[in-house]
């Protein structure tokens, strides 16, 4: 396979519960800082779990709709104007990757009566209000929706489109925290990936968005370059996943970059901190990169901003951006026991870890077996 350079990154914006700006949320990952607080948008009382990483936007009591398509709209706005685009994209093609949509304003909808229509239920109606966007394509592909969209927006670069907006959003739904809280015994304390003592995930919010070029602008710097994405879908189990398909599609990931295991500077890991997903991911990181995988950084952020599922993926990639820009890795909190898998993974914990990057690895799988990884290039 002839070797290709990438396509641009000429711009990114993100929300969640630890900053409303890649900067904000690099500098908090930095600082260790967590978004997890008490409940604010259900009655705890109802939950056994009473803990998410939510976005405080809300002003009163109770809860508001549209909080998804907010934070869709403020991740766009920002990464089209880091790109130095207006607001009107026309038939720019937007490709959103999400869990749940506008899930969480149907509930409202039908339980309090609080009007909302089914067109804006995905998000091309608001789309074109915001942006005069034409051509929008929503995904529900679980928590590596977002680099679905980006692998799908690599394909429409390749065939002729000059620029493409690729974006992923979810906020906590409250069908999605009962069901949560009945299948979590013992309801986690915190997130803690790769950790003895981890008991679960923990449901976050957020929005992430980036602009693909299909070629650079003379002159003007960008934030790195998408190298190549992979996808695939083994349907092993309805949660549970397979190491060997996740192990696939890191390799997939590599032949599209033309890149190998041994290129890599940094892995930026799922880590849910779930029983089932940590261990499987280290052993498909334990497949790709051999016996020596104390040679490349590994870092996880859910544990300071939560499962932010559909922005997850990219929100993963734009700090892995700014990793390389900046020279400094973000720890993993939480992470004081590691579990024999990763004894010997150079995980960063503790403190942010100078380092050289060129090349990270992106991972993102979610329920069924729907599995996305992406390598990307530093920026100029």
């Amino acid at each position: 396979m002839s070797e290709h350079p990438g396509w641009p990154i000429a711009g990114a914006g993100a929300v969640a519960a630890i900053g409303r700006s890649p900067a904000e949320i690099f500098d908090a990952l930095c600082a260790g800082t967590s978004g997890l607080h008490p409940m604010r948008g259900f009655d705890r009382s109802h939950y056994t779990g009473d803990r998410l990483f939510e976005i405080d936007d809300r002003v009163g009591s109770g809860d508001v709709p549209g909080r998804a398509s907010a934070f869709l709209l403020d991740a766009i706005g920002q990464a089209l104007a880091d790109a130095g685009m207006g607001e009107q994209l026309g038939d720019t093609p937007v490709l959103v990757g999400t869990g749940l949509r506008e899930l969480r304003s149907v509930e409202l909808w039908a339980r309090e009566g609080i009007p909302w229509s089914a067109d804006r239920l995905h998000f091309g109606h608001t789309l074109r209000e915001r942006f005069g966007a034409t051509v929008t394509y929503t995904f529900s592909n679980a928590c590596s929706a977002s680099l679905y969209a980006l692998s799908m927006a690599c394909d429409l670069l390749a065939g002729g489109a000059e620029t493409v907006v690729v974006a992923g959003v979810d906020v906590v739904t409250e069908s999605m925290v009962g069901v949560a809280d009945r299948l979590q015994s013992v309801a986690p304390d915190t997130v803690r990936p790769f950790d003895r003592n981890r008991r679960g995930t923990i449901l976050g919010e957020g929005a992430s968005a980036v602009v693909l070029r299909r070629t650079g602008e003379p002159g003007r710097p960008y934030l790195g370059r998408v190298r190549g994405v992979a996808v695939n879908c083994d349907a092993h189990h309805a949660t549970a996943p397979h190491a060997g398909n996740i192990a696939a599609a890191v390799h997939d990931a590599h032949r599209r970059a033309s890149t190998g295991p041994k290129d890599v500077d940094l892995v930026m890991l799922h880590g849910t901190g779930t029983h089932a997903n940590d261990v499987a991911e280290a052993q498909a990181m334990r497949a790709v990169f051999g016996t020596t995988p104390e040679k490349i950084l590994m870092t996880a952020m859910k544990s300071m901003t939560g499962h932010t599922s559909g922005a997850s993926g990219l929100h993963s990639l734009i700090i892995a951006l700014r990793a390389m820009a900046d020279g400094l890795v973000p720890p993993t909190l939480g992470l004081d026991e590691p579990i024999d898998e990763v004894a010997d993974f150079r995980i960063v914990r503790g403190a942010p870890a100078p380092a050289d990057l060129a090349l990270a690895q992106v991972n993102a799988f979610g329920f069924g077996g729907i599995n996305a990884v992406a390598l990307v290039a530093g920026g100029r």
